[in-house]
């Protein structure tokens, strides 16, 4: 949600970075203008009629006592008048604020100015490498390599639920329960964050509050008893302070959880159809971060990124992150970086994690406030999402940066204590 007064106030400014998101997308403003001005005329003229309904009832015991019926009945005339024309601009009002609300849920966050412009992933912009990719002799991609294991099944698994689903078992299984262990340690244990364990099925108004809902619904997998399953830890793990006022004190507060994700993938049809890379459930840890301002979200976010990227320094596996442009970004983000991993099947780097600064964007659709000092008045938090990381994901990558040319996988040295000393998988 968006400061109406600020729109007011400054129009082109949010036209400005409208149009950045994609062209045309700023005639948005006048609409808003249109339904927020026919919204403060119903309100006006409802509050003018209860105050002539009022100041008239107290006159019409007057008119009554004196015995003056013309009076009596015209005051009554009065009344009743004021009554329909305040039943009228009611009607009016939620109307007005119905299509003013949907308008405004429906729009995307307000991009920095130093994110770069562009329509898509071809006008994101490389900040760093990490890591020397792996050159392989022939490198062969985690499916093959998983399958010729016997231990990653999708076969089997598409019998159970259909297409995008997988079975692993075995040394596999362990490695993927693994890896979430690992980056559970790193991030509650190096890093600062809460471990959290928190529903995977949510209602309506948390996935509003993040941003999923009501514009992105058809990505998302509804319950018959009128939950959603999570798309991920962020719809919750945010949520914690949704219609709450906390204190200065509190802040920064950080939250992780690694839990399962479900997304029906709606528009990708054709797209990673072979593999683990884009799958309707995976699992992934996630970082969440709720700060005061501006200033601390995006020193938040270059700490919540670094943090992201130790996975992958800790597991020797090359990588790269990228400033995303306008037209790339998440509908909820103002500034987003992204990992990418190096996957010697596919001779290039692939998205790992997303790290998000959303300004008050969320905190706004979650009544989410905090106090900047005792008595002041309540001002909106900031909030950030992170993956740390995408667990099926970096799975992949594992498997195919370790992989042997007898088909084994070398069990990376950080995972091998929560592997029971194992060295090999073969």
């Amino acid at each position: 949600m968006f400061d109406l007064r600020a729109i007011r106030e400054n129009p082109e400014a949010f036209r400005k970075a409208w149009n950045r998101r994609k062209p045309g997308l700023g005639d948005a403003v006048d609409d808003i203008h249109r339904h927020d001005a026919a919204l403060r005329t119903a309100l006006t003229d409802k509050q003018e009629a209860e105050k002539l309904r009022n100041e008239t009832s107290k006159l019409i015991g007057k008119a009554k006592a004196s015995g003056d019926e013309a009076e009596f009945e015209r005051l009554r005339k009065v009344v009743a008048d004021a009554k329909e024309t305040i039943e009228a601009c009611a009607e009016q009002e939620e109307a007005a604020r119905k299509e003013l609300n949907e308008l405004l849920y429906g729009l995307p966050n307000l991009p920095l100015d130093d994110v770069p412009e562009g329509e898509d992933e071809e006008a994101n912009v490389e900040q760093h490498r990490w890591g020397d990719p792996k050159r392989l002799n022939g490198p062969k991609d985690h499916a093959d390599l998983g399958e010729a294991l016997g231990m990653m099944d999708f076969e089997t698994a598409a019998k159970m639920s259909g297409a995008r689903f997988v079975l692993l078992s075995g040394k596999l299984a362990r490695m993927e329960r693994a890896l979430a262990s690992f980056m559970l340690d790193l991030q509650t244990l190096e890093h600062g964050y809460t471990e959290c364990s928190p529903p995977f099925l949510v209602k309506d108004q948390a996935l509003v509050g993040t941003g999923q809902l009501p514009k992105f619904s058809e990505d998302l997998f509804k319950t018959t008893a009128d939950h959603w399953l999570i798309p991920t830890a962020e719809v919750p793990l945010t949520n914690i302070v949704r219609e709450t006022i906390i204190e200065a004190s509190y802040l920064p507060r950080r939250f992780t959880a690694h839990t399962p994700c479900f997304r029906s993938e709606a528009g990708s049809a054709g797209r990673d159809t072979k593999g683990m890379i884009r799958l309707h459930q995976f699992n992934k840890v996630e970082l969440v971060s709720v700060v005061a301002n501006e200033e601390e979200g995006l020193a938040e976010l270059e700490r919540m990124t670094t943090c992201a990227e130790a996975v992958l320094k800790r597991l020797d596996l090359p990588f790269r992150r990228m400033l995303l442009c306008t037209g790339d970004m998440g509908a909820g983000a103002r500034k987003t970086y992204d990992l990418e991993v190096w996957l010697p099947s596919q001779n290039t780097y692939r998205e790992i994690s997303s790290c998000s600064y959303c300004g008050d964007f969320q905190a706004r659709r979650m009544d989410a406030r905090y106090r900047p000092e005792a008595g002041a008045k309540p001002e909106f938090v900031h909030t950030l999402n992170g993956s740390g990381l995408a667990v099926g994901r970096t799975l992949v990558a594992v498997i195919e940066n370790y992989q042997n040319e007898d088909g084994s996988i070398t069990v990376p040295e950080a995972l091998r204590p929560y592997m029971g000393g194992l060295e090999v998988i073969a």
